[in-house]
């Protein structure tokens, strides 16, 4: 167990050495600042080889860092992949992770990005690399698309001053649209393509907001114009009032809970399962929550899994800030779960990131981040958005265009609440509810609504579709970014 192994280290030749690390990295942000910063498109590395895959790539890749914060040192680090079919016009695509705090690698490995880990037994620290292949269901096939690490502390993003990882909903959502300013400024020939902002899960809260922005910033006339056209959330986080509330309504849909727990639930909560009112009400919400327990949340029919990620390291709260301040040497490795279970490639995404050969090739500033982790714990995060409902309303009804999707087996955030958010913004419909198709067989359903707001599901996706059911999710975003009906 990773835990265990922790355990015996000695603690205080740890603290040091986290100590040690984290004045390391101190001085090399003071020379990052010091020394004369080169243009952005001169700090942006073109990345043609990668551990792990057989040749050149065969798509183009960039990647690079943004200051958005001087204060603070703040880095936002990014992944740019040319669209394969046809840059000069094809939409560019701000694609953004949920977790918060998980890096934007799980869009460019595990959704919409052009490479996926081959599934194979690995053994770490025997010389080799995870190997990867070319997604054939990749995104980059009919648009350009931009993975951000955000916030500050995903991935390889990174702030000198440990102040700057305390940051928001609206701080980080600022600090994107700083990114976005000076990424367009450092490559304007893409300025005239069809922007659009996409993301899933916890990012699906935050990208009506950075759209939000946006478009106050065309209104303003301010520079660069970006070329908003529109946002695509999936599976999102947008208002506890409806994605919480209805995962217990989707449980019994699902088969987890029984009638009779379902209707004592209905009885005694009435209609509130986020904030119990009553004692009969939290005992049954215990019962539902240890039967839920028993599933994987993210995708209902898979088998319940190890997450592949360590725990977090119990240090002391300043040196916490700095990325939970995972040394430069690695700690423990997550738990390696079995071949056959749906998180083995976030096993292997831990190896391959934390790998030297892939930190140069990807372009990283040494010094900067010590050990790699998929989803960070530990750092401060404000949750100051109750709910993005309002922002979903004030950019549809002004004609930007959203696509609403969500993978139907997910009880995170089952697609009941999804729906129900929307059904009260109480537009009229356009296109009533009906099967979308691929290959002949339904491939979930859709309802389009006034003011260019489509609705879909996919059939058999997860919290995270694209990951789950990668051919269909590529047709329904084809079909979307293209202006074509689902």
């Amino acid at each position: 167990m990773a835990s265990e192994l922790l355990s015996m280290h000695d603690a205080g030749g740890r603290r040091r050495r986290h100590h040690v690390s984290l004045l390391l990295r101190l001085a090399a942000c003071l020379l990052l600042l010091l020394l004369p910063q080169p243009p952005l498109a001169c700090a942006a590395s073109v990345v043609t080889h990668l551990p792990g895959f057989d040749g050149p790539l065969p798509f183009y890749m960039e990647t690079g860092y943004v200051s958005v914060e001087e204060e603070t040192g703040t880095e936002l680090f990014y992944y740019f992949v040319k669209s394969e079919r046809s840059p000069r016009t094809d939409p560019v695509l701000l694609w953004l992770t949920g977790g918060p705090r998980c890096s934007a690698f799980s869009g460019l490995g595990f959704e919409v990005g052009p490479i996926k880990f081959v599934v194979e037994p690995f053994t770490p620290h025997n010389g080799t690399s995870p190997k990867l292949y070319y997604n054939p269901y990749s995104w980059t096939q009919m648009a350009s698309i931009l993975f951000l690490d955000s916030p500050v502390g995903s991935g390889f993003s990174y702030a000198c001053d440990p102040k700057g990882y305390d940051v928001g909903d609206y701080s980080s959502s600022l600090q994107i649209v700083t990114f976005l300013k000076k990424w367009f400024n450092d490559h304007p020939q893409y300025l005239s393509n069809p922007f659009y902002i996409g993301g899933d899960s916890y990012a699906g809260k935050v990208t009506p907001l950075i759209a939000q922005y946006i478009s106050e910033g065309i209104e303003q006339r301010t520079q660069p114009h970006i070329n908003l056209k529109g946002y695509l959330v999936g599976n999102p986080i947008t208002d506890p009032n409806f994605d919480k509330n209805y995962i217990i309504p989707a449980s019994h849909g699902f088969g987890i809970i029984s009638d009779q727990l379902y209707e004592a639930a209905v009885r005694n909560c009435k209609g509130n399962y986020v904030n119990p009112a009553n004692i009969l009400c939290a005992e049954v919400l215990d019962v539902i929550n240890d039967l839920i327990s028993e599933i994987a949340q993210a995708h209902i029919l898979y088998k319940l899994c190890t997450e592949a990620a360590p725990k977090p390291i119990d240090v002391d709260a300043s040196i916490r800030r700095f990325m939970s301040e995972e040394s430069i040497r690695l700690g423990a490795p997550p738990a390696r779960p079995s071949l056959d279970c749906f998180t083995y490639g976030y096993y292997l995404a831990y190896f391959w990131m934390n790998d030297n050969a892939t930190r140069d090739a990807l372009g990283i500033k040494k010094e900067t981040i010590g050990e790699w982790i998929r989803c960070i714990k530990g750092l401060p995060y404000t949750e100051d958005l109750p709910s993005s409902i309002e922002y979903h309303y004030s950019l549809t009804t002004r004609g930007y265009r959203a696509l609403v999707y969500s993978g139907d087996h997910d009880l995170i955030v089952p697609f009941l609440g999804t729906h129900a958010w929307i059904r009260s913004l109480n537009f009229s419909i356009v296109d009533d509810w009906r099967a979308w198709h691929l290959d002949g067989q339904a491939a979930g359903f859709t309802i389009t609504y006034a003011n260019n707001l489509t609705f879909a599901t996919v059939k058999g996706g997860g919290h995270t579709a694209p990951e789950y059911q990668p051919k269909e999710s590529f047709a329904m975003a084809q079909r979307w970014l293209d202006n074509k009906p689902l």
